[in-house]
């Protein structure tokens, strides 16, 4: 097998292994079907609305009220289709230069995906409207459309491609070279139009009809809705909606190997084997095996699996490493551990349901996630304690309207910094260490919303609590 990771069996969406609890705050309202989370190295939150609008969401909360981008007019919205994907270019604070993978209006039977590049104009929070096409894909069908965008750290653009739609990849896409859908593309985007990478598999191709398609960089995916990249190391995650039975997570170090095989349509999930004829590898040892599966449970929408990130956060040091993604039917979050020989699975139903259709990352590492019209962040309901160290402290009233107290217990004489963050992991008051045991500090420069305050002790001890002023 092209892998060196264990594959783990998740089914019946059971708990086994390490378990996590998360709880979401809810932090942007009112967005009509969001499908997209994603920062530009900034403070704020880029969503993308499926009829094909981008908002800015800021970081207290509010949304700018004129749209980033609006290109509805260009946009067909049906079904899985629609303004799906947004990537803003690693230069983008110098170019200004942002991509966004859209469904065209054209026809309703045969659409087209279009990869396009945009600028942002003299307003930081308004995008020019003139568009350049760099790649267009013709869609057989209205589902399995893809949609992703991503920078590598290569910084080449990779592209998420779905095998075309319908149901089982009837025209055998997936496996055919010669087809851009269900597949990862990557293309690099520095000049003018864009160019081969030249270690993609078939950067030599002739590129002719039936000649494989240099674009392609992976094979064998069904429907890679989203995928990311592990900003710590560059690994390269992609969560691939299945058939009937399994949803599945794959990882590889980096971006993978060139030509690498995901598997469908030959097998669905770990070495499920789906339909053998056609272009499938001689067995499932040629694929690279996924790190997670989970098998679908009851009838209708049973299973659809929505990718995330791993977390790269500073504000809950529990979720440190550990990859976080969601199902668009059970509506449950998961998340994988890596236990050093493969990663255990966990999946809960958190304190807010929804259709869940995007993670998404901030400039600081920390994670959100898109369901309905509504925009959470992901938090740890139980911070962090240290239980060696003895050391606890108490905020009251908590919630706070003027003031609140903390009560740094009868061990203050051992703290060495205070710090309050703020929702979005940005330090916004650092308190003087202090001979009291009971600080009082006001609330009048603190709008209404989730804080957390994070105390550190000469035991190297940091604990972290939260707060919310109403």
């Amino acid at each position: 097998m092209k892998t060196q990771l264990l594959t783990i069996i998740f089914c019946c969406f059971e708990f086994f292994g390490f378990s996590q609890t998360v709880e979401l705050q809810s932090f942007g309202p009112n967005f009509s079907s969001p499908v997209e989370i994603v920062n530009a190295g900034d403070s704020r939150l880029f969503i993308v609305e499926k009829a094909g609008v981008i908002k800015i969401l800021n970081a207290n909360g509010t949304v700018n009220p004129t749209p980033f981008l609006n290109i509805s007019t260009l946009v067909g919205s049906g079904g899985e289709r629609g303004l799906l994907g947004l990537a803003f270019a690693p230069d983008y604070a110098t170019s200004g230069r942002f991509y966004v993978n859209y469904t065209d209006n054209t026809s309703i039977s045969e659409p087209n995906s279009i990869i396009a590049r945009y600028t942002v104009s003299a307003n930081p929070d308004i995008a020019n409207t003139t568009e350049t096409i760099l790649l267009t894909i013709k869609q057989p069908f209205e589902n399995h459309n893809g949609g992703k965008l991503a920078f590598g750290q290569d910084n080449f653009l990779y592209i998420g491609t779905g095998d075309g739609g319908s149901g089982g990849d009837p025209g055998d896409r997936a496996q055919n070279t010669s087809s851009f859908l269900g597949k990862l593309l990557r293309i690099d985007v520095s000049g003018s139009t864009y160019s081969i990478p030249s270690s993609n598999p078939f950067s030599s191709s002739a590129n002719g009809q039936n000649d494989p398609r240099p674009e392609i960089f992976a094979i064998g995916l069904r429907n890679p809705w989203k995928f990311s990249f592990d900003t710590s190391n560059g690994d390269l995650w992609i969560a691939d909606v299945g058939q009937n039975a399994y949803e599945e997570i794959n990882k590889v170090t980096g971006s993978g190997t060139p030509g690498d095989n995901y598997g469908w349509r030959c097998y669905e999930g770990n070495n499920h084997v789906y339909n053998s004829s056609g272009n499938c590898p001689s067995n499932f040892n040629e694929t690279i095996a996924p790190v997670a599966e989970y098998a679908h449970v009851g009838s209708g929408c049973s299973g659809s699996v929505t990718g995330g990130f791993v977390y790269r956060g500073n504000m809950f040091p529990n979720f440190n490493g550990k990859y976080f993604f969601a199902d668009y039917c059970s509506q449950q979050i998961g998340i994988l551990t890596d236990t050093g020989s493969s990663w255990s699975m966990a999946m809960q139903t958190p304190n807010i349901t929804g259709g869940w259709t995007s993670l998404g990352e901030d400039y600081n590492g920390e994670l959100y996630i898109a369901g309905g019209s509504n925009v959470y962040k992901i938090i740890d309901p139980n911070l962090s304690v240290d239980e060696h160290s003895g050391f606890h402290f108490k905020i009251y009233p908590n919630p706070a309207n003027r003031s609140f107290s903390i009560d740094l217990s009868s061990k203050f004489n051992t703290v060495e910094s205070i710090s309050i963050y703020n929702i979005h992991g940005q330090k916004i008051k650092t308190l003087s260490k202090s001979n009291k045991q009971i600080l009082n500090i006001s609330t009048k420069n603190y709008h209404s919303g989730l804080y957390f305050v994070e105390i550190c002790t000469n035991k190297a001890s940091k604990i972290v609590k939260k707060l919310i002023i109403n």
